[in-house]
């Protein structure tokens, strides 16, 4: 499969400042050392705990948080060496669907300036072209063009995240990053939507990341799996084999919470012990260590494992193996 983006040993350090002279004290570790490859018609998901630096990792791909340290590579251009006008044409070509239709959307705006704005911004079809290309994108996420003239409070929550993905493609994007996209909405809206991205990747030929703490959604729609603990990657494989062979132990705990549709299947819950560590000061050796029920205590809480291949593009951070 081509490479279309790569995310190499990515960081997003939050300085937490104290006193009057607003010192540096410490730092928030949100994203500690993320690496990855999306290739071209693929989705990637990442999953994990609330606070565990998914979003994070979403937001400073696009520069919307600025990395404190890595490189994120698009077809071969490092995004962190643009000029402010090269990284604008960038921004053409990956785009975001945000969690919260609502409070992504400018109340004051119809639907119709919410998808022309941005092509305006980027000089992209004239004005006739433009009014016919927020009528295709409006037909093409289930809506009409006559909605174009109504605001974000007249619709209802499905319908405002259908916004947001005909935004998305408004300036024909190759990578869409979809931050929790269905978390928000009802469970019959939540395959609606999902269909629609399928449906739409389709068919412009789109490659997906797609965030999530819903194991289910991204089962259904992800071609890779990338678990993530306390800022870093912890396992990695294609989502067949998260689910019929996970192997790190928070990957396992994870599936093990996940309810199962059947009265007569038992299934082994694994408790894990103790809170999340906290980003400002995380564990030594390896970050899961003080929950994780097989630590080695002569090696777990020293050595900090690394992302390792086991066979068939299967990565996992864990001494285990």
């Amino acid at each position: 499969m081509e490479s279309l983006l790569e995310v190499n040993n990515l960081k997003v350090h939050f300085p937490i400042t104290k006193g009057i002279l607003s010192r540096t004290a410490g730092y928030v570790y949100a994203v500690d050392g993320v690496s990855f490859v999306l290739g071209a018609g693929e989705t990637l998901g990442i999953v994990g705990e609330s606070g565990c630096g998914k979003t994070t990792t979403g937001l400073a791909i696009l520069r919307l948080i600025e990395p404190t340290d890595g490189r994120v590579i698009f077809q071969g251009i490092d995004i962190a060496q643009n000029t402010k006008q090269e990284r604008l044409k960038l921004r053409r070509e990956m785009q975001i669907i945000f969690q919260d239709p609502y409070s992504s959307l400018n109340p004051r705006m119809t639907l119709n300036r919410t998808l022309s704005d941005p092509m305006k911004i980027h000089g992209l079809y004239d004005g006739p072209e433009r009014k016919d290309r927020v009528a295709y994108l409006l037909e093409k996420v289930g809506l009409t063009p006559e909605q174009g003239r109504r605001y974000p409070h007249e619709f209802s929550g499905g319908q405002r995240q259908r916004i947001g993905v005909a935004r998305a493609l408004a300036l024909n994007p190759q990578v869409i990053i979809g931050d929790e996209p269905v978390s928000a909405l009802d469970v019959s809206i939540q395959a609606q939507i999902i269909n629609l991205l399928i449906d739409l990747q389709d068919e412009f030929n789109l490659s997906y990341i797609i965030i999530s703490h819903d194991l289910a959604v991204v089962e259904y729609i992800c071609d890779r799996i990338a678990v993530m603990y306390l800022g870093k990657i912890v396992e990695m494989t294609a989502y067949r084999d998260i689910y019929t062979s996970p192997k790190h132990p928070y990957t396992q705990a994870l599936l093990s919470a996940v309810p199962v549709p059947d009265l007569n299947a038992k299934s082994e819950r694994i408790i894990l012990g103790g809170d999340v560590p906290s980003p400002i000061n995380p564990p030594s050796g390896c970050r899961f260590h003080p929950r994780c029920p097989q630590c080695m205590a002569d090696i777990c809480p020293r050595q900090e494992p690394q992302l390792k291949n086991l066979g068939q593009d299967h990565w996992v951070a864990c001494h285990l193996y």
